[in-house]
């Protein structure tokens, strides 16, 4: 890594990533630990290879949507390991289902992670950010969160209430020195877009859109990877980004046509 590429990357310190057992929640947590930051995944599975790839990550089993959970967490993170300079919200689940259709159980459970999961993980960080006079967030949302879904009700819903929740959090603690960001991805190669497709391979119909279903493909013709949503993570999270707070980037290959 050069010495320009150092500079760009958050520094080492402390991150708390929840979601970090798998699929993006768990490349991030790897690639902050890669760059030498001491990372605690949270999960209420057990983190994957993805996650466990380098001793910087720290797995720790909660529910985002518990305060109980989060709060022991955090207070144990804060006094073991050192203070929180980042949080990265990227617990996530997806249900899908018209509206007419949707069980109240899938709706709740939506919320409970893309939404309450964000609020409480965030409430709990800012509490210990907000004396220091630093820090910065990122919560992964989904371009879903701007462009109407059939199908995607809850999670559509979920994620736009966490967007703006972000959004409005950043305005209340900018005066504290602290940034507040949102990653929005589209389609992403992850174990939650492949059970979506029903054990079949609908990446070609992915990216090539479906006009009965109201839904556009993906301009640059590919699906992005985890590691694509991490780039724009790491970035939002550094100092490159000192600058920038409740900014909203899109990364989903052109599909929301910059929505």
């Amino acid at each position: 890594m050069t010495d320009v590429q150092t500079e760009r990357d958050p520094r080492p310190g402390v991150a708390v990533v929840t979601g970090g057992a798998r699929g993006i929640g768990a490349t991030i947590a790897r690639r902050l630990g890669e760059l030498g930051t001491t990372v605690v995944a949270i999960d209420a599975a057990e983190p994957d290879k993805a996650a466990s790839a380098t001793d910087r990550v720290i797995p720790m089993l909660g529910d985002v949507s518990k305060r109980t959970d989060i709060e022991r967490i955090v207070d144990t993170v804060e006094s073991t390991i050192g203070p929180i300079e980042h949080l990265v919200n990227a617990a996530g689940v997806m249900f899908t289902g018209e509206a007419a259709e949707l069980s109240d159980g899938d709706w709740d459970a939506t919320f409970a992670v893309n939404t309450t999961g964000v609020f409480v993980a965030t409430s709990a960080v800012l509490r210990r950010m907000i004396p220091r006079r630093a820090g910065s967030l990122v919560t992964v949302s989904s371009n879903a969160a701007k462009t109407p879904r059939v199908a995607l009700t809850a999670y559509a819903a979920s994620k736009a209430a966490s967007t703006m929740f972000t959004k409005c959090t950043a305005l209340e603690v900018a005066r504290f020195g602290i940034r507040c960001n949102v990653v929005s991805p589209g389609s992403t190669d992850t174990d939650m877009l492949r059970v979506s497709w029903d054990g079949q391979d609908r990446s070609r119909a992915t990216i090539d859109g479906d006009l009965q279903r109201f839904r556009l493909g993906i301009p640059l013709g590919r699906i992005a990877q985890p590691d694509d949503i991490a780039d724009a993570v790491l970035f939002l999270l550094s100092d490159e980004a000192k600058h920038i707070t409740m900014g909203d980037l899109t990364v989903d290959g052109g599909a929301t046509l910059g929505a």
